[in-house]
């Protein structure tokens, strides 16, 4: 394992210079603190865990010291923003540290969200808060415990620098992780800007670094687009199979690698409602949970047409076309596991559709917590269990005589049946009123409990004892929290 000291940079993105990204030095926060530190995104460093107790491991994360290698950068991109193009957007309060080379020669980028100013801030202070970090620093991890492609969060830093946003609150940095930071916004800029020969060097970058199956196909960046439209149709798949909204689908937000990006006022479903918008400043609804797969595909179609001047426009479309079967496919597929089969039958998709169709008439169908309990017990006895959430019984009775047999047909022992439903079902979920709770203890100094609810959720499948409170609905006021932009 290895000490801070000993980390590796090789920082591919700062070499393509300053057309893609401009330098800049953090601006240090005062008194920083370590709030929160995950070992397991630690562990993607060659980091020993046991470095997040140094004195250097906060002033390294929170822009007090630099690595003699480090190369921090503002990234310049630009996107949609609720369907309407910004020309101009670029890293406002981030800054790419640098790339670290692994022992495994895998590039980790090393971005600080929350750096201060750059020529991108726009009439922003270049600051993030700690709620606002707490919470991607939760979700990060959350998502990939839940096996959902995402950035990852190294940790959070708290200081006593204030901000303010609609009150004052303090200021903090989150680090997050990915092999690149690279944007669908990044290309949309080369493109608008009519820099095409940036642009074929930001889409060679992205072929040799991360796509390089890709370079022996006949047509490189044609096989690259479709590639980021696999990644996107199966990570959307995956939000909507287990409830997860991420509020704000600017493609700006959106990664190329396909992985979940720039977390703000998301959420998970607690009662089950497609319509839900977790966004309070989204009053359209444009980035509501249902939408979510057709903002996914429009998107996909914003990035093709950055690429026009790379790639043929009937190339671009048949990629595009993919999307929804593709979806369809991972989202079926998901959905099954969730419900215990081990084999696909021609009646599944009508039978999660009746399913999902009972859960929207109302009553209280705790989206997660179904899936869970539904596994519990046999089949006969589960949906009686789950039964009085239903307000249409005679529907829900008609469904659940369905399933049964649809479980009776695949044979099996019910203790193999839990422990694969188990498997793939959480126990516990990334509630927004338990991430309230944590950001609340945090204002006032104590950081426990946020660390106590990132253990918890590193190990979302798990039963744990004495964490049962992890695991109950949420109250009503916690399911009605309203969660915005601002940080």
């Amino acid at each position: 394992m290895k000490r801070l000291t000993d980390l590796q940079f090789d920082n591919r993105f700062a070499r393509l210079g300053d057309a893609f990204s401009t330098h800049v030095l953090p601006e240090p926060i005062d008194a920083p603190r370590l709030v929160v530190a995950s070992p397991a995104a630690m562990a993607l460093l060659d980091l020993d865990p046991a470095e997040a107790d140094s004195e250097v491991f906060a002033q390294l994360f929170s822009g007090h010291k630099l690595w003699s290698e480090a190369e921090p950068r503002a990234m310049v991109y630009s996107g949609h923003q609720f369907g309407s193009y910004n020309p101009r957007l670029g890293d406002g309060r981030g800054l790419l540290l640098g790339e670290v080379l692994n022992d495994a020669d895998e590039h980790w980028d090393l971005h600080l969200k929350g750096a201060g100013q750059t020529p991108y801030s726009r009439m922003g202070d270049g600051r993030a808060v700690l709620r606002s970090s707490i919470r991607e620093f939760l979700a990060s991890e959350y998502l990939h415990a839940l096996g959902i492609p995402s950035t990852r969060a190294l940790c959070v830093t708290g200081s006593s620098t204030p901000v303010w946003r609609e009150k004052q609150e303090s200021a903090a940095m989150v680090l997050r992780l990915a092999p690149s930071h690279v944007r669908f916004g990044h290309f949309e800029y080369f493109y608008y800007t009519q820099q095409h020969e940036q642009l074929q060097v930001l889409a060679e970058h992205v072929l040799s670094s991360h796509f390089p199956a890709c370079q022996e196909q006949a047509e490189p960046y044609a096989a690259m687009f479709r590639e980021i439209v696999e990644r996107n149709a199966e990570l959307i798949a995956k939000w909507q199979a287990y409830g997860f909204c991420h509020g704000v689908m600017n493609s700006d937000n959106m990664s190329i690698l396909g992985i979940t990006f720039d977390y703000g006022p998301y959420a998970f479903l607690d009662d089950f409602d497609a319509n839900h918008i977790c966004n309070h400043s989204d009053d359209s609804g444009r980035y509501s949970f249902s939408n979510q797969v057709p903002i996914g595909q429009w998107n996909l179609a914003a990035l093709g047409q950055a690429l026009v001047p790379l790639v043929s426009i009937e190339s671009l479309r048949e990629s595009i076309n993919l999307f929804l079967p593709l979806y369809q496919a991972h989202y079926l597929d998901l959905m099954r596991k969730r419900l215990g089969f081990t084999r696909a039958e021609e009646q599944d998709g009508e039978l999660i559709e009746r399913l999902l169709q009972l859960m929207q008439q109302g009553g209280a169908v705790d989206y997660s917590l179904f899936f869970r309990r539904l596994g519990d017990l046999p089949a006969a006895e589960a949906v009686q269990v789950v039964r009085d959430d239903f307000v249409d019984l005679i529907a829900f009775d008609a469904w659940a005589e369905s399933y049964c047999a649809r479980v009776a047909s695949e044979g099996g022992s019910q203790q193999a049946r839990r422990a694969r439903m188990h498997a793939v079902n959480p126990l516990y979920v990334l509630r927004n009123y338990l991430a309230q709770h944590a950001i609340e203890a945090a204002e006032r100094g104590d950081y426990a409990p946020v660390r106590e609810l990132h253990a918890v959720l590193s190990r979302p499948f798990d039963e744990q004892p004495g964490m049962e409170r992890y695991a109950e609905r949420p109250p009503e006021w916690g399911k009605h929290l309203e969660i915005s932009c601002s940080s």
